[in-house]
């Protein structure tokens, strides 16, 4: 698993705010994922989407990443299209695990605001947190959202995973994505300084990884004004 540290600035925050994204554990192991995220402290972890595996039906290691992840720091969780084919994972258990679940609603925490879009997004739900005053922070499964419904948006930081780096990168280049299709432009990385995108935790021998490890990434919010 390789471990990603992503800086970006803002004049919204008073404060340094390092946020843990994990997404797309689809169900697999995940005591390695938590000991990296407890050695590195931070304020909150995000969770946006595709924790569940639909194909193979269990929550076993699902619902107790969440419980693990509520121990560590406050958690924030929005749905993937996994959870919407499967639908294993419920309300109910996300919240008794310790977990806040967003979808298509946001709370504020501290001095910003966390929101969640989900593979099922209300479109007057996303405007209406996008003309909220300060930082906004949106946790959003689908990287291709972006371009369709959130790039012109007042959104500081999206938070996306779903494209798995690509399944295959050449050259730093992933080569499918589904929503995107081949050579995907949105698969990892930064873009536009505001959409951080995970490869995703997950390592599936039906569909395997090439020239891609599964990624767990940090991502440093440094308020210009410190």
């Amino acid at each position: 698993m390789d471990i990603t540290t992503y800086k970006i600035k803002t004049p919204k925050l008073k404060r340094k705010l390092c946020i843990a994204l994990a997404t797309d554990l689809h169900n697999y192991p995940y005591e390695e994922i938590i000991a990296a995220i407890k050695d590195r402290k931070p304020d909150i972890i995000a969770i946006p989407g595709d924790i569940a595996n639909s194909y193979t039906h269990g929550t076993d290691n699902s619902i107790g990443f969440l419980y693990a992840c509520a121990k560590i720091t406050p958690s924030f969780y929005s749905l993937g299209n996994h959870e919407r084919r499967y639908g294993g994972i419920l309300p109910e258990e996300v919240d008794k695990a310790g977990v806040v679940l967003l979808n298509n609603t946001h709370i504020r925490f501290e001095e910003f605001h966390i929101g969640g879009f989900p593979t099922v997004g209300n479109l007057k739900w996303l405007q209406e947190f996008s003309e909220l005053e300060g930082f906004k922070l949106l946790l959003s499964h689908h990287p291709e959202y972006y371009n369709k419904y959130i790039k012109e948006k007042d959104i500081d930081i999206i938070l996306s995973g779903h494209a798995h780096g690509g399944q295959v990168r050449i050259f730093g280049q992933g080569l499918y994505s589904p929503g995107q299709g081949i050579f995907p432009k949105y698969t990892s990385g930064v873009h536009d300084n505001r959409l951080v995108i995970s490869r995703g935790l997950s390592n599936s021998r039906k569909v395997p990884r090439l020239w891609n490890h599964p990624e767990m990434v940090f991502v440093e919010i440094i308020g210009i004004k410190l």
